[in-house]
């Protein structure tokens, strides 16, 4: 009887330890176990006269044939405002890219302004795209404000690399933007309180709390964001809040209403024919950047295309998604099919 019960518990275990071994899951041998996955990430060595870096990239998506890198604003910002991307290209099977530039977010910051040059970040952008394999026939750059400046310089330079381009929000002059502030936006505030932000200005007493108390209302959500400063996207402001003022200093300048840094006199508007990739310019109504000199941008170049967003600002990917996205994803696709049709008349 004991013999009987003991065998009759072995059985038992052997049975359990056997369902336990079969119910542990078995990946198959393909190349996704091959090595460690990182959700998307990738650090990627950088190379500058200064010495080497490390700068962080993460890729959303999985398209062959389209990758879109994300260059962010600022200048000195992060990846982190286009969160927003994520509601909207998976589904549209659009792989896009974010990048932390040196200096901004996840990347190194050597905190060396040497580093804060223009022509210096074109070569880093470079770097990236060899490092993450885009190439002629998958890359499509997206640069939104400072992150267009950057876009269109390294269009000049490499554009035999690019499958498209995409400037967001951002003029291809800074003598034209400053002219538009000055005449433009600067008319549309309030005289008294545009007197005190430009004697803060001349004092140059930026840290001084009313100047922020005044752009905010006046400035900020009337031409960067058109939505409630309490009501402003969390990923924006977790962005904004982390930007590398030095490097913002030194290439834009302390002020907010205006460019006084190393961009000062920066102007490809004579260039710009020289870009043949199809480009798409993004402007909106209520911008810090003049919408009609976007506009007059997707005429310059030799297959240009113009996106209008009617309630949009400077982050049009905010407050006017309706419009931003749609014409985005339709200028993509329309690269990717060979059905692009420029608007230049």
């Amino acid at each position: 009887m004991n013999k009987l019960l003991i065998a009759a518990i072995a059985l038992i275990f052997i049975s359990c330890k056997e369902i336990k071994q079969s119910e542990t899951p078995t990946a198959n041998n393909d190349s996704l176990y091959r090595t460690v996955q990182t959700g998307g990430v990738q650090v990627i060595n950088l190379s500058t006269p200064k010495g080497n870096f490390k700068i962080w990239t993460k890729k959303i998506g999985n398209n062959p044939k389209i990758k879109l890198l994300l260059l962010n604003g600022g200048p000195g910002a992060t990846h982190e405002y286009f969160e927003c991307f994520e509601s909207f290209m998976p589904q549209e099977g659009i792989e896009f890219i974010y990048y932390d530039q040196l200096g901004c977010g996840n990347s190194d910051n050597p905190k060396d302004t040497a580093l804060w040059d223009l022509d210096r970040y074109v070569d880093e952008v470079e770097q990236v795209r060899i490092a993450l394999g885009l190439n002629k026939d998958n890359f499509y750059l997206l640069g939104h404000s400072w992150g267009g400046i950057l876009a269109m310089q390294y269009a000049l330079k490499y554009q035999d690399n690019l499958k498209g381009l995409i400037i967001s929000n951002m003029m291809c002059s800074i003598p034209d933007y400053a002219k538009y502030a000055d005449e433009v936006l600067a008319k549309q505030m309030d005289p008294k309180v545009l007197d005190t932000i430009r004697q803060i200005e001349k004092n140059k007493d930026f840290s001084n709390p009313k100047y922020m108390e005044l752009l905010q209302p006046n400035f900020y959500a009337k031409h960067i964001c058109r939505i409630p400063l309490d009501q402003w996207p969390e990923p924006a402001t977790r962005s904004f809040a982390k930007t590398n003022q030095s490097l913002y200093v030194t290439m834009q300048g302390p002020s907010e209403f205006g460019v006084a840094g190393k961009l000062l006199n920066w102007d490809v508007r004579k260039e710009l024919p020289k870009i043949k990739v199809p480009t798409l310019t993004i402007g909106g109504q209520f911008d810090t950047m003049d919408p009609e000199h976007m506009k007059w941008m997707s005429t310059q170049v030799q297959l240009g295309r113009y996106l209008y967003c009617p309630t949009g600002s400077h982050m049009s990917m905010y407050d006017d998604q309706q419009h931003y996205f749609p014409g985005l994803i339709q200028f993509i696709k329309d690269v990717d099919t060979g059905n692009f049709s420029s608007t230049k008349k």
